[in-house]
Formats: structure tokens, C-alpha cells, sequence
């Protein structure tokens, strides 16, 4: 409708300056004659990639046919929309727009302002936020620098953060180090402590947190995880913030596709700062949000009101502080799938991904498996692989040979990050592709069948390193055989779904074949 009212007020200029010259020019050629006849690079320009470049166009020809005959189960992939693709795509690329909207600097930004403007509305609705007492920035690039940009804005540095263990399930952007190494840089800038879970539930020991704080002070603890299974307790964790004087800074860039949908407990309710990639359960673009506080905050002992200034400080900490010119088209992008987060079909499709996820559990502790915490409440699942007696690199690495992509993963007691103990795994992905509780029974038997494989090369294999196996596994003609036989099996079970981005039809892998 914006663009139908704009279309009325919005002249179009002539192609050449000069006003009837330049029409009587155009009457005796086509703008593409005039063009070729000025310059010769505009036909390149607006070819096709197969003419420009077959190479690349290639390799994406063999990453869709990858998506079609595979098991996509990182918990933190999904596959985006049709629409969505088209808008990153689309000229909202070639715009730079250093600022926000009504304070750029650069000129020719309207309707860049517009659809940043959009975007933020929408990502507010999206998660049922009231506008007087929360906003958002859209320009973050991707979750960790969205992360360390809460941290500039809001701690001085070498102020103090805690944030759950990355063995334990947490993220290298909440400051994970080792005794010997700081590794990630925000170890580096602020003092970080983690805290973790209890060994003997696979819970968040939250009682232990709050000692820990208590010893600590932080300014700022971290709710969010990367590989827990579990949901936060955003109210307990907020009750020692308080003690503290700390802020609570939530990350639930793996959720934020449940929490949208209302499927899951929300943080809002508890959080000062919220963030959140925004391609994982969310199934927009590759980019990252932060919601802040607003308004109101408090009447203190004087009568006093006290205002929240989140937002001055993450604005300036996003643009200036630590980027350029946002990515306009991711912008655009995402303001397609947060319209898509409110519609029925959302809603539904989160709610079968934890009834998947649920199924997949199940499924595997019936063969066996011990999931970190005994089981899910959300959208992953952690396998612990130790009483299999197998690590999780080398079953990552048979996964992959037959065609099933899931994650190593550290789990608790684990001492290298590079052969952890476990694997992760989601089921944001294959639902996005239609696959229902019973299909993920079936994932399940081939994720057994692919764990049997490994213990199996394991065995019969001469060293003790990771290499020695991944040699063993790809020049034994016996292991060769049995992955072969794996890997059509998962290959005719995947192809029988949908693609999503794509149609399958027009693959240059089956145009060949027809």
C-alpha cells in the first residue's frame, strides 16, 4: 500500500537530462541502444549468474541438491522463505545509510528509513511488545557482535559478566575462557565468570549461581545458551540481578522463533536487554536484533522518577561505536519474516517443532542415548555419546558421509573443545520441510545406525587420533560400502519432502536428468 500511495507522487525523471531532447532521443532508440552505444559494461551488469558466472552458480546448484538429499539437524540452521530470499536479494543492497531513520549521513535514504522503520514495528509486534516501553535496533550484523555491543554500551571496561560455561552450554560470546587462554575477546575487554549446570540433573544450578554472583558482583548476567535443552528461569535468574544491581541481558537467539510463536516462556517480562540472531528458530535472514528497555523505570525514595537510557547507549554503541552502514537488505529481509512470526502458520509451525523435538528424544533414549538433562523442553536435543564410548567428532564425521548434518558438541566434564563427548541436534530445519513426530522416529534410527558405524571404524581402526579415522573411514572399501548403503537410505527418505527456497524442478541437477 506504501509503495501504491508513493507511485502518485513520485515523478519518474527522463533517462537524459534536457527534457524533450532527451525524449526525442528515446523515440528513435531503446534505452538499451542508447546505453550500449555509451558504455559497454551495462549488459554484464544485469545478465544472469549462470552467464556471469557458471563456477559460482555451480557450487549453488550442489548446496541445494545437498539440502534435497540431506538431514539438516543443527539445531541453529533453519531454511528462510521464498520471500525472504527475494528481498535480501533485491536492490536494498546497493544503499548506504550510515545513521538511523531521520538521521542518516547520506542523502537518497527515504525509503530506506521506511523499511527500517517497518522492520522495528514489526519486531516489536512480533514478540508482543509495547512500543512506550521497549525499542529495538535492527542494524546489529549477527548475534555476537549484538552481544558485545550490549557489553560496550553498558559496562565500563573490565566491568564484571557471568554467563553460562560453553562446556556447560553456553556461547563464545559471553566470554568463555580456559585457565591457560582467554578466547573470546570479550574476556579480553571485561572480567567474565561462568556459571553452570548440576552434573547430576543437566539442570542450570541456579542456587550456585547466586552464591557465585553474590562473591562475584557482576554488573551483567547472561541468560541464554547455545546447546541447553532446558528452558531458562528468567524469574529466579532476575531475583539475583536485583540483589546485584546487575542487568539482565537475555540471549535467546535460539528461541526466538518459540518465543514469537508464544510456545515458550517468554524473557521480556524479566529482562533489561534482549537479543537475538534472527536465522535460527526466527527463519529470517542472517542478521541479529537488540531490544531494550524504555521509558519508565522506577520512582525512588525521593519521589523521583527514574528513566530507563538503554537506548541512546545501544544506538551509539551499534552506529557509531562499533559498525558502519547497516546491511539494508538484510534489514528488508528480516521485516518480511517478523510479518511471517505473526501469521497462524508460525504458530503452528513452532508448536510441531517442539512436538518433533519431543519425538526425536524419545526416540533416541529408547536406543539407548543419554541426553544431556534426560531429555527437552525446546527445540534441541544433546546427546552425550560416553557410554557409547564414541565422542562426538567422529560421529559428526560419519553423519556427514551420509549425508546428515549435526554438530559436535562439548558436554559437562568434557576437556577439549576440538573431541567433545556429545552432539547437538534440532529440529527447526527438517520441520521447515514438513517432516512430523513419526519422521523424526526415523531420523532417529538413522542417526542409531550411523553411531553403530563409528564405533565400528573405531574399532577396526590402527591410531588413536582423529585423522587416523577420518583415513580409515575414507579408504576402507568395507566402511565405504556400509556408508554407501547408509547414505541412500537417508538420501530416497529426505528427497520425499519439500524444498524450501527452491523448487526442486528447477535444479540444473534434475533439468539434466529429465
Amino acid at each position: 500500500m506504501a509503495l501504491r500511495r508513493l507511485s502518485v507522487l513520485v515523478q519518474k525523471p527522463n533517462l537524459l537530462n534536457g527534457g524533450s531532447i532527451g525524449n526525442r532521443c528515446m523515440s528513435s532508440l531503446s534505452s538499451e541502444a542508447v546505453l550500449e552505444s555509451r558504455v559497454n559494461w551495462t549488459k554484464q551488469l544485469n545478465a544472469s549468474l549462470e552467464e556471469v558466472d557458471p563456477d559460482v552458480a555451480d557450487i549453488i546448484e550442489l548446496e541445494k541438491a545437498r539440502q534435497w538429499k540431506g538431514l539438516e539437524l543443527i539445531p541453529s540452521e533453519n531454511f528462510t522463505s521464498v520471500s525472504v530470499m527475494q528481498a535480501v536479494g533485491s536492490v536494498m543492497t546497493n544503499k548506504y545509510s550510515e545513521g538511523y531513520p531521520g538521521a542518516r549521513y547520506y542523502g537518497g535514504n527515504e525509503y530506506i528509513d521506511m523499511v527500517e522503520s517497518l522492520c522495528q514495528k514489526r519486531a516489536l509486534e512480533a514478540f508482543h511488545l509495547d512500543p512506550a516501553k521497549w525499542g529495538v535496533n535492527v542494524q546489529s550484523l549477527s548475534g555476537s557482535p549484538a552481544n558485545f555491543q550490549v557489553y560496550t554500551a553498558l559496562l565500563k571496561p573490565h566491568e564484571r559478566i557471568m554467563a553460562l560455561d560453553l562446556p556447560h552450554g553456553g556461547h563464545l560470546s559471553h566470554g568463555y575462557q580456559t585457565d591457560t587462554k582467554k578466547i573470546s575477546a570479550v574476556s579480553i575487554f571485561f572480567e567474565t565468570m561462568p556459571y553452570r549446570l548440576d552434573e547430576s540433573t543437566g539442570y542450570i544450578d541456579y542456587d550456585q549461581l547466586e552464591k557465585s554472583a553474590a562473591l562475584f558482583r557482576p554488573k551483567l548476567i547472561v541468560a541464554g545458551a547455545s546447546a541447553y535443552a532446558r528452558l531458562y528461569d528468567y524469574a529466579r535468574i532476575r531475583k539475583v540481578c536485583d540483589k546485584q544491581k546487575a542487568v539482565l541481558l537475555a540471549d535467546m537467539a535460539h528461541i526466538s522463533g518459540l518465543v514469537a510463536a508464544g510456545v515458550i516462556p517468554s524473557p521480556f517480562e524479566y529482562a533489561d536487554v534482549v537479543t537475538t540472531t534472527t536465522h535460527k528458530s526466527l527463519r529470517g535472514p542472517r542478521g541479529a536484533m537488540i531490544f531494550f528497555r524504555k521509558g519508565l523505570k522506577e520512582i525512588d525514595k525521593k519521589g523521583k522518577e527514574v528513566f530507563y537510557d538503554f537506548e541512546d547507549k545501544i544506538n551509539q554503541a551499534v552506529f557509531p561505536g562499533l559498525q558502519g552502514g547497516p546491511h539494508n537488505h538484510t534489514i528488508t529481509g528480516l521485516a518480511v519474516s517478523l510479518k511471517q512470526a505473526t501469521t497462524p502458520e508460525y504458530k503452528a509451525y513452532q508448536e510441531q517443532v517442539l512436538r518433533n523435538c519431543s519425538s526425536f528424544a524419545k526416540a533416541l533414549v529408547k536406543n539407548g542415548y543419554d541426553l544431556v538433562s534426560g531429555g527437552t523442553d525446546n527445540h534441541l536435543v544433546l546427546v552425550n555419546l560416553k557410554n557409547k564410548g564414541i565422542d562426538g567428532s567422529r560421529v559428526e564425521k560419519v553423519l556427514e558421509s551420509v549425508h546428515i548434518a549435526a554438530n559436535k558438541n562439548t558436554v559437562p566434564g568434557d576437556v577439549s573443545a576440538m573431541i567433545p563427548g556429545g552432539i547437538r541436534m534440532g529440529t527447526p530445519a527438517l520441520t521447515s520441510r514438513g517432516f512430523l513426530e513419526d519422521d523424526f522416529v526415523k531420523v532417529a534410527e538413522f542417526f542409531d545406525a550411523a553411531v553403530k558405524l563409528a564405533l565400528k571404524i573405531k574399532a577396526e581402526t590402527t591410531g588413536t587420533k582423529l585423522k587416523d579415522f577420518v583415513t580409515s573411514m575414507q579408504s576402507e572399501s568395507r566402511f565405504q560400502s556400509e556408508i554407501a548403503k547408509l547414505r541412500l537410505e537417508v538420501e530416497e527418505y529426505a528427497k520425499q519432502f519439500p524444498t524450501i527456497g527452491f523448487e526442486k524442478e528447477t535444479m540444473k541437477l534434475m533439468r539434466s536428468t529429465l
